[in-house]
């Protein structure tokens, strides 16, 4: 017995091989922080769980759901990103629902690209962009993003022979695993080129509520003509504390997400309709003001984040969006040798660099999604260990 070929493509799972790492050593009785994984430790708004267990004793959500996400849930992405971006869709033929937007992401991948196909991916990013589409047969051309263009792609350097065959082009802003935010004009740009080139601009704005000192991010969709070449993705995972939950959408072009809801009724059956009712009960209960409230809470941690690389003698421009710290290594350590010194030295994950590309090699990502004391001990215990590295 073995498994297919294309399993031999795939490396391991960051969160995976970080969750191994933990076990390890927490097996030696030591007291581990994790700063590794971007995953919200603050509880989900109250009214959204009411809504869900509501939504949970009535009869008719206990069976099969809404492929494509309910039109009541359809319905209040629409009304939001109306509200948000001043973005028009049209609920029914313009957003799917999606069981978190990595669901989407890989089966979009699967639905428009294939072998003899181009995806075009940033380097560093999320690693699903990059497996994807590997298991799809497609070729992956990467497109580094370089801290001396603010972790914004070169777009204009890609090759003509490239751009001929490439059906996708995967942006991410504001950005995982660097932080980076792009402004309208990088959008303008992206939106030209994938028009003259008939290339399917696919965003990713998972983290767009995450601003500070007063930064709100666009979206693709608010360009001009966009929804002729454009999907975005959004996910209620980070902005309402609901990771555990499974719950996002696909937007945009009538044909992306016609093929990405012909493939998903093919391999599932959708949100449980109970998950549906409470992001319509996110949705439409303005929350504005609990994203503030969110944001003063990471910006915070960004701020205590910050103090300690600068005491150490790392300086970096402070991110005005996610919640994540982008900073170098340790000079003449990899990202994989600079991550495990911290767990042995200081018992503290940080996520490496190169786990999100080859361009991420060189550098090192803290989330800032852990107890805000705990955070602060995790820093004392960095600082400390860089001092033993003199």
């Amino acid at each position: 017995m073995k498994v297919s070929a294309r399993m031999e493509k795939l490396p391991p799972y960051l969160f995976l091989e970080l969750d191994r790492i933990i076990e390890q050593q927490q097996a030696k009785g030591h007291d581990v922080i994790n700063l590794g994984i971007g995953d919200p430790d603050q509880p989900t708004p109250e009214h959204i769980v009411n809504a869900l267990k509501e939504a949970a004793a009535r009869p008719a959500n206990h069976r099969y759901p809404n492929y494509l996400g309910s039109p009541e849930l359809r319905q209040a992405i629409s009304y939001w990103y109306d509200t948000r971006f001043g973005v028009s869709l049209e609920p029914l033929a313009e957003t799917v629902g999606l069981i978190g937007s990595k669901e989407g992401i890989a089966h979009l991948t699967w639905a428009m690209a294939g072998p003899g196909d181009v995806v075009i991916i940033p380097d560093p990013c999320y690693p699903v962009y990059f497996t994807q589409a590997l298991l799809a047969g497609a070729e992956v051309y990467h497109l580094p993003l370089k801290p001396e263009n603010n972790f914004l792609p070169n777009l204009g350097s890609i090759p003509d022979e490239v751009l001929r065959r490439a059906t996708m082009l995967w942006v991410n802003y504001p950005n995982n695993p660097t932080g980076a935010i792009a402004p309208r004009d990088f959008y303008e740009d992206a939106v030209k080129l994938c028009r003259r080139h008939d290339i399917l601009l696919c965003s990713d704005i998972a983290y767009a509520e995450i601003g500070f000192e007063g930064y709100h991010a666009p979206s693709a969709l608010e360009i001009p003509h966009a929804k002729d070449i454009a999907i975005e993705f959004y996910s209620l995972s980070k902005p309402f504390n609901m990771t555990g939950w499974r719950i996002a959408a696909a937007v945009g072009n009538r044909l992306a997400v016609n093929a990405l809801g012909t493939l998903k009724s093919n391999l599932d059956s959708g949100v449980f309709t109970a998950v549906q009712d409470s992001a319509v009960a996110a949705l439409n209960s303005d929350p504005l003001s609990f994203f503030a409230q969110q944001n003063r809470l990471y910006e915070t941690r960004r701020d205590i984040v910050m103090t300690s690389l600068k005491q150490i003698g790392i300086k970096i421009p402070a991110p005005l969006s996610t919640f994540y710290i982008w900073f170098p290594t340790p000079t003449g350590m990899s990202s994989s040798q600079a991550s495990q010194y911290f767990v042995q030295e200081a018992k503290v994950v940080v996520a490496p660099g190169s786990s999100y590309g080859d361009w991420g090699e060189g550098w090192l990502r803290i989330s800032l999604t852990c107890d805000t004391k705990r955070l602060e001990e995790a820093m004392a215990r960095i600082q400390a260990a860089y001092q033993r590295l003199k």
